[in-house]
């Protein structure tokens, strides 16, 4: 695996040692179920597990009753939305709002929403991959319960306006939840100052284990309970508690957060000289926004005649890894629901490739990536059908 360049860090990232070594000794030493506090080995782990949550909670900048831990990131947004759905349903609400850039994980939850009978609005963003906050103020409606609008889109890295959005959205009444899933780790996140209702996150997304995730829920908040059973996280979130993940997903976001301006140079400088290299080959386009209102460690490019999965195999033949968008939709025929939301044509996103660059990457391995790319690209145009 040493001589493997991994560039697909939106994915998921390697656990790096330190929370390897903190969840260690959960798997055996401190084996107890937390919700046994009648004796000292369940004591212990109800211990190691209000410490995960008190950790998180400084990490973040919320309160430690506001932490659910979760087994992902994708049970925290459905848990988010069809908790909103169905206690605010229940009051006549049942109107919500997303962007048409989400990840699956609403997507698909809205969709599955609508036919319980709630209406979506899915509001369009622009040539950047922003979403327009006047645009969410004029779909608010009386009977909207809800706006979820990720903070990072997974596939382009921009950066959505989301606290203006929650401004808005609290000015009419409506609770405000956010997809952060790419962006906790990646940029500094105060969930309290920033005016969020409910938050997701993953840990697997910033160096921690894959299986946990949370929910942050701003007090006074109460979405419907997801997963029925026993009385763990309160109450609110039934099931025996992944203590060895929680303990290292706090602990990866621990170190995440207090290496967050120096990850996010490197991250930065490592995708910018890629970016520069880049844009000297013949019709490519960088998408998303090139600004600052993006992830340091994300860029997608479209190479023009030169279809992704091939360039994508070429590049593994060099011991490359990269990806092609989401890995939630892989194995899709369809081209990416971003990619299109941002204008691009079918062809053209049928040819973009994301790289995604992590703690582990370094500025040699961007030299032989660019080396390794332009022969991939050239080789695949060389052979297309429809280039030049």
């Amino acid at each position: 695996m040493n001589s493997i360049i991994y560039l697909d860090n939106a994915a998921t990232t390697p656990v790096v040692q330190p929370v390897i070594d903190a969840m260690v000794p959960y798997f055996g030493e401190h084996y107890g179920n937390p919700s046994s506090i009648f004796y000292s080995v369940g004591a212990e782990a109800g211990s190691a597990l209000s410490a995960a949550r008190e950790s998180v909670a400084r990490s973040l900048g919320c309160e430690p009753s506001e932490v659910f831990f979760t087994s992902c990131g994708s049970e925290a947004d459905n848990w988010a939305l069809k908790g909103t759905a169905h206690r605010l349903g229940a009051k006549g609400k049942k109107h919500l709002i997303t962007s048409c850039i989400e990840h699956h994980a609403i997507l698909h939850t809205m969709k599955a929403l609508e036919k319980d009978g709630f209406e979506v609005t899915y509001l369009p963003v622009d040539h950047e991959g922003f979403v327009n906050p006047a645009d969410v103020k004029a779909a608010i409606r009386p009977d909207t319960a809800l706006v979820s609008i990720m903070f990072a889109n997974n596939e382009i890295g921009t950066i959505e306006p989301v606290e203006e959005i929650a401004q808005i959205c609290h000015e009419h009444n409506v609770w405000f939840h956010t997809d952060a899933v790419q962006a906790v780790g990646a940029v500094p996140i105060r969930f309290k100052e920033m005016g969020f209702d409910m938050l997701s996150l993953s840990a697997h997304k910033f160096n921690g284990p894959k299986g946990v995730g949370a929910l942050i829920v701003r007090r006074g908040i109460l979405p419907d309970i997801l997963i029925e059973g026993g009385a763990q996280e309160r109450g609110r979130r039934a099931g025996t508690e992944n203590l060895a993940g929680i303990v290292g997903m706090a602990k990866a976001l621990e170190i995440a957060v207090g290496s967050l301006e120096e990850k996010s140079k490197k991250l930065s400088a490592m995708r910018d000289a890629l970016q520069r290299h880049i844009e000297t080959m013949p019709d490519v386009t960088i998408n998303g926004t090139k600004g600052d209102k993006r992830l340091p460690g994300t860029l997608n490019v479209s190479f023009e005649g030169a279809e992704s999965e091939s360039i994508l195999l070429f590049l593994d033949m060099s011991g490359i890894c990269a990806s092609s968008g989401s890995a939630c939709a892989s194995g899709s025929l369809d081209p990416s629901h971003v990619l299109m939301g941002i204008g691009l044509s079918h062809a053209l996103a049928n040819c973009s490739v994301r790289f995604s660059f992590g703690v582990q990457n370094t500025p040699e391995q961007v030299e032989t990536v660019c080396k390794a790319l332009d022969e991939a690209v050239a080789e695949v145009r060389r052979r297309s059908a429809i280039y030049g």
